[in-house]
């Protein structure tokens, strides 16, 4: 039997905020990765996530969501995803089937222009619409750009998600391993800790809150009996936020550290001893100082 060439390569995941980019790379990879909110903006930082197999290594870039920015961590979340569009192989747009194309969408076509990477649409939450539902939608995107192929899926119950990767596959080069088979992300486990604490930030706290939120692991330590020692600190813009985060009683901080260390204990495999604390740095997301003291990765 004949030997398939292995094929490598990098692929993008654009969207605007808030169409599922995290789930569905989560969901490709069989594993929690990225961050999950209902809220937009989720994603701060360019997130390299690597799948491997017999044929094929896809390496994923889960970029910010295009949005209007307000900050400058705004601006910077933008030019990131931008900037990741030139850098790939392959790009997958992100919409969703129950939404026809809104300004968001328009907006991150027009990036699209002069672009010689193939763009492969994506229609997220399949699952939420009606069949019939899906051909006039399809019509009104391939009006607007040139899409190499149109795949929808659910990211949420993984249908139709086998042939999306068989198609990405399909578009990448032959090449070599860029990555060991062992390797899932490029970022330290400390990133992704502090991720999980935003998570549960974004997912326990008012709308008054979230976007001012950073999150740095600042200690990781381990003991003995396979325990692992974890302080972080809660970065907000204003006390009465902090107080909030923290809660009557301290019982909302409580919360968020019992969440985020169930799914810690998950990832490591160890048991956790988390300790969070919560502090106050007014209007940080304006200050490129502080933007990359509490690591964001300004030059990417």
């Amino acid at each position: 039997m004949e030997n398939k060439e292995f094929r490598s390569g990098f692929v993008a995941i654009i969207g605007r905020t808030n169409v599922g980019k995290s789930t569905l790379l989560n969901s490709l990879l069989g594993r929690k990765v990225a961050i999950m909110s209902e809220k937009p903006q989720t994603t701060r930082n360019k997130i390299l996530c690597v799948l491997t197999r017999e044929d094929a290594q896809v390496v994923f870039l889960d970029t910010p969501g295009f949005h209007k920015p307000k900050h400058k961590l705004g601006e910077h979340l933008v030019q990131v995803a931008l900037r990741t569009l030139k850098e790939v192989d392959l790009v997958l747009f992100l919409v969703e089937a129950g939404q026809p194309p809104g300004p968001g969408d328009h907006y991150v076509i027009k990036q699209f222009a002069g672009l010689k990477t193939p763009v492969l649409l994506v229609i997220n939450k399949i699952d939420l619409v009606r069949r019939e539902e899906l051909l006039p939608l399809i019509e009104q995107y391939s009006g607007l750009f040139g899409f190499a192929e149109i795949v929808p899926v659910s990211a949420l119950t993984g249908e139709n998600l086998p042939r999306l990767l068989e198609v990405v596959v399909r578009y990448l080069p032959a090449g070599p391993k860029y990555y060991p088979e062992d390797v899932i992300t490029d970022r330290p486990e400390s990133f992704i800790m502090a991720e999980l604490i935003r998570e549960k930030v974004l997912h326990l706290t008012s709308q008054e809150v979230p976007h001012s939120v950073a999150v740095v692991v600042e200690e990781l330590k381990e003991r003995p009996n396979n325990v692992v020692a974890v302080r972080a600190v809660i970065y907000t813009e204003k006390e009465s936020q902090k107080g909030i985060l923290i809660g009557k009683g301290g019982q909302m901080l409580k919360k968020i550290g019992q969440m985020a260390r169930e799914e810690m204990e998950v990832l490591l495999g160890s048991k956790i001893y988390l300790e969070l604390w919560v502090k106050v740095r007014p209007d940080w997301r304006n200050k490129e100082g502080q933007l990359r003291n509490l690591g964001y990765r300004m030059e990417e």
